[in-house]
């Protein structure tokens, strides 16, 4: 069988490895009707954009095999309606067993959620933890980034800090109808950083292009 090209080979190439779960580069020339040599050059591209990974397989002599599969950043690519089950699931439990209980299971939520940060972020300088910090929202789909910013540039006027921001939400179908869960990721970041002060300087669900939080030491540290 042979799949007409798209535009982006490489779309053709992330589009096939998400309908078969896995394939050798030279099942995807085949298929995809292009040479081996661009094949590789593909699979290189898409692993170095970490959007597929691979894992080698030894068949008898000669040079083990490579097989390709999706990354998680890979599968993200690929439009979901998880938000809309969030949503609705939540809107089913409000009428079920009403909007007090649904507060109290987002808040339970985000106390579990702060406990699983605060065991894989551990210990360590405030520029460490928060980079691990990051790179936890990244993985979870957030397109997270840190700045570090300095007090004498007036953002406090006292103490040193970073800016954390995310210019794309994961949970952006939820905070439309259920706002409050952003302020309970507002008190998970400082439960995960007790040291610090969290401040939002930017909120998406006021229009803004990202969110943002200022993060420093508290006074006393």
């Amino acid at each position: 069988m042979t799949i007409m090209h798209s535009p982006s080979t490489k779309e053709d190439i992330l589009q096939y490895l998400l309908k078969q779960g896995q394939a050798k580069a030279q099942e995807l020339a085949e298929t995809l009707d292009i040479t081996p040599q661009a094949t590789r050059r593909h699979l290189k591209d898409l692993e170095g954009e970490g959007l597929i990974e691979h894992q080698a397989t030894q068949g008898g002599l000669g040079r083990p095999q490579y097989i390709y599969s999706l990354s998680k950043q890979g599968r993200d690519r690929f439009p979901n309606r998880y938000g809309e089950f969030a949503v609705s699931f939540l809107d089913t439990l409000k009428e079920t067993v009403g909007e007090t209980q649904v507060k109290e299971v987002l808040r339970k939520q985000w106390e579990r959620k702060a406990d699983e940060y605060r065991q894989r972020i551990g210990e360590g300088s405030l520029k460490e933890r928060v980079e691990r910090l990051v790179k936890l929202r990244q993985e979870e789909g957030y397109m997270a980034e840190i700045h570090q910013v300095n007090g004498k540039n007036g953002l406090d006027g006292q103490r040193d800090g970073y800016i954390l921001a995310e210019h794309h939400c994961a949970i952006s179908e939820v905070a439309e109808s259920y706002p409050t869960v952003c302020g309970h990721e507002l008190e998970m970041f400082a439960a995960i950083l007790p040291d610090c002060t969290i401040e939002r300087t930017n909120w998406i669900n006021e229009g803004e292009h990202n969110c943002g939080y200022l993060i420093q030491f508290k006074n006393d540290y």
